[in-house]
């Protein structure tokens, strides 16, 4: 069977869609029988045959190689395709005219979605979908605001597939601690001391470090900890709150406020944020806290990024795969600018990444 080029869909006649869609799931039925097909899916049945060729516009015949190496098709995108066909899912190209289905018509309406990927044994017919897929090469940039219920599927320069899933997700847990107020804070040069403090700082808020492992009898909080806590009431700095702030903004400059609002999130989310500096995070956080003596395994690691931050696919995996090597999910705190009022959204998007099997 031959099939035409025209624009960016390839026409093939009579039986096509008994032939291909009907049977197999590709491409988008028209009148008479006929079929409009992506150039990614007659590039696949060229692959495997089922085609004879397709004609373009001059009227040259191209068979595989030649369409594969033509302008019409994207070589990133045939390897994504062919390796979810081979895994026995049917998928589409994102064409919002190509349906009638509400659930395919909202994933293909994201510009950051190239496919879309039905459930075993559903197709284009049924209004279902498994999976809304975004092709890119290990080199291209991705940005955070594009990710999100999405199924990034990464293709290195050995054409080996990655495949992330990216989703919102909700962060909370159940640790509190009843805390005293108008504790004494000496604020040193990049944290701050506290000298005989309560022990429920410590060892039931889970705040801050012993400086002697031994006994509780002073404890180093960091900036972050420490700027929280002052304006929780909790801490008597001298300067107040303020000074604590700006001692963080001294330190380490705007990247403070956001990691101090990430902060203030997660502890008022009930969860224990401490440091992720030993996995290459900001945090990793603890959900469910009592007692220090019987901590448990941190779930996450976060990252605080800007909202507009862009990320190299490379970096990403990076992260997603030192967090599975330590049992650990994988997320990223994306901040707005601007600190939202009381009203508002807290004005971050908690970003999960993790790695996925299709």
């Amino acid at each position: 069977m031959h099939a035409t080029l025209s624009g960016d869909v390839v026409r093939a006649g009579e039986r096509a869609r008994e032939r291909f869609y009907d049977s197999s799931g590709y491409g988008h039925p028209v009148d008479g029988g006929s079929l409009e097909l992506a150039p990614v899916e007659a590039a696949h049945l060229l692959y495997r045959g089922d085609l004879d060729a397709v004609e373009g516009p001059d009227g040259t015949a191209m068979d595989f190689r030649a369409f594969l190496s033509s302008a019409a098709v994207s070589e990133i995108a045939f390897l994504v395709y062919k390796d979810l066909r081979d895994r026995g899912f049917y998928l589409s190209p994102a064409r919002a005219d190509w349906s009638d289905s509400p659930a395919v018509r909202s994933a293909v309406d994201d510009p950051a979605v190239d496919f879309v990927v039905y459930p075993r044994g559903s197709g284009p017919w049924d209004d279902e979908v498994a999976h809304r897929v975004g092709v890119v090469s290990e080199r291209e940039a991705v940005r955070a605001g594009d990710l999100g219920d999405l199924v990034l599927a990464v293709v290195d320069e050995e054409s080996a597939l990655t495949y992330l899933a990216t989703e919102h997700r909700a962060v909370s847990g159940t640790s509190e601690a009843d805390l005293p107020e108008g504790v004494s804070g000496e604020l040193l040069s990049d944290r701050l001391l506290l000298w005989d403090p309560p022990a429920a700082i410590y060892d039931q808020g889970f705040y801050g470090q012993p400086l002697d492992d031994r006994d509780g009898d002073v404890i180093q909080l960091s900036l972050l900890e420490a700027a929280f806590l002052a304006r929780e009431g909790v801490l008597d700095v001298e300067g107040g709150p303020e000074a604590v702030v700006e001692r963080g903004r001294a330190v380490e400059g705007e990247r403070f406020d956001r990691r101090l609002r990430v902060y203030e999130r997660l502890r008022e989310r009930g969860l224990v944020p401490k440091t992720g500096y030993k996995f290459g995070a900001d945090f990793r956080t603890y959900a469910d806290v009592e007692s220090v003596d019987d901590l448990g395994h941190s779930e996450l690691l976060i990252r605080v990024l800007d909202r507009e931050h862009t990320f190299s696919p490379r970096d990403l995996a990076l992260d997603v795969r030192l967090a599975h090597g330590v049992r650990k999910e994988m997320v990223f705190a994306l901040v707005d600018g601007e600190d939202p009022s009381e009203d508002d959204s807290d004005g971050i998007e908690w970003l999960s990444v993790t790695r996925l099997t299709p």
